[in-house]
């Protein structure tokens, strides 16, 4: 009998409602090749959709599912014309980092063969290096807690913490020797504003206290600001990143942009228990409902959630399906295939097909 995993599924709004069924299709497909192993999925409400029938963006029931799942797999939730009283976007999968303690947010910046860099220097579609930003803290903490005082003033809190920050340090220098031990550098990169901000130079401090434990990987420093400039001027230079939660939302955007586009950039949100894999873009509704979303990312949020799985539960035929899904992708690019963003014509249709013929083969 297949060993089976249980999946809390959540396909959100705009065009996470398109990209989900084939992000099943594309992971069912790389199990099959491998035998032996099965999932079960659990399709649950959240987002903004479901605030306006249910008036929760996050229900109870989807919570527990998520809590009772083995890993959980978000499309894409929240719409910009639909918001809380207090002007803020429904963003259910923030509510989830909080309820599931998912602190490290792993941001993977991989090109694909085949999808075009915005830079020059050949070095720029060669990128593979990880963005591992805090997703519990930081400027975040105060999601929806934020004052405003009459029509003068607003604030926000920003906290960091030693436990916060040692435990996402862990999972980055974690994250680094995995890779050195697959032939990669093994270098991390604290980016923080410690040369302004006594939190940030706390974090920097905790960030030293933990790599100092692994004498066999290298590290440094960067200012947010200078990183910017390496981002654009030679993101080569990077294997694994570890910042604040907001630093970290938006590098991986930058990041995003390196690789084609967030189409093409998937993620994961992890804590010790639990796991979110869904890709880095929006919910797109000015191509909701089209048919030209580009479900990559999806796709390479799911081959993540099954190398989490195999790593948490010793289990190397679910890693041996991820592998096959990546590898599908960038063959599919390799060979030509175009999404709109990249000046193609593709949509959610072709590109499922185009991975899904490779995984047959």
């Amino acid at each position: 009998m297949a060993r089976e995993f249980r999946i809390a599924v959540f396909p959100g709004d705009g065009i996470g409602l398109e990209i989900t069924d084939p992000c099943i299709a594309v992971v069912d497909a790389a199990l099959a090749r491998v035998g032996g192993l099965r999932l079960a999925y659990d399709t649950v409400e959240a987002g903004a959709g479901a605030y306006q029938n249910l008036g929760t963006a996050l229900p109870d029931e989807s919570v527990e599912a998520a809590r009772a799942a083995d890993a959980i797999l978000l499309a894409a939730a929240g719409l910009p014309d639909i918001r809380y009283p207090d002007g803020t976007e429904i963003a259910p999968q923030i509510e989830l980092r909080s309820i599931l303690d998912l602190y490290a947010g792993v941001r993977p910046i991989r090109s694909i063969p085949g999808v075009p860099s915005p830079l020059a220097d050949p070095r720029g579609s060669e990128l593979d290096f990880v963005i591992v930003r805090e997703s519990t803290e930081g400027l975040f903490v105060s999601h929806r807690k934020g004052t405003v005082r009459g029509d003068d003033e607003a604030e926000d809190r920003l906290l960091i913490t030693r436990r916060g920050t040692e435990r996402v340090v862990d999972a980055t220098l974690h994250i680094a020797e995995t890779r050195k031990a697959a032939g990669g550098r093994g270098h991390a990169t604290c980016i923080d504003k410690a040369n302004v901000f006594a939190s940030y130079a706390f974090f920097r401090k905790v960030f030293d206290e933990r790599a100092a434990r692994h004498p066999g990987l290298t590290t440094d420093h960067i200012y947010i600001d200078a990183s910017t400039l390496d981002f654009v001027g030679r993101p080569w230079r990077f294997d694994v990143i570890v910042t604040e939660n907001m630093f970290g939302d938006i590098l991986s955007d930058l990041g995003a942009g390196l690789i084609g586009g967030m189409g093409f950039a998937p993620s994961a949100d992890i804590g010790d228990k639990h796991a979110v894999f869904q890709p880095c873009h929006g919910t797109a509704p000015d191509i909701a409902g089209q048919g030209k979303a580009n479900p990559t990312a999806m796709f390479l949020s799911g081959a993540m959630m099954l190398e989490w799985l195999a790593e948490r539960h010793d289990e190397p035929r679910a890693a041996d399906a991820g592998g096959l899904i990546r590898a599908a992708v960038d063959d599919a690019f390799r060979d030509g295939l175009r999404t709109c963003e990249i000046g193609g014509q593709s949509g959610v249709r072709e590109v499922t097909d185009a991975v899904l013929s490779r995984l047959s083969q």
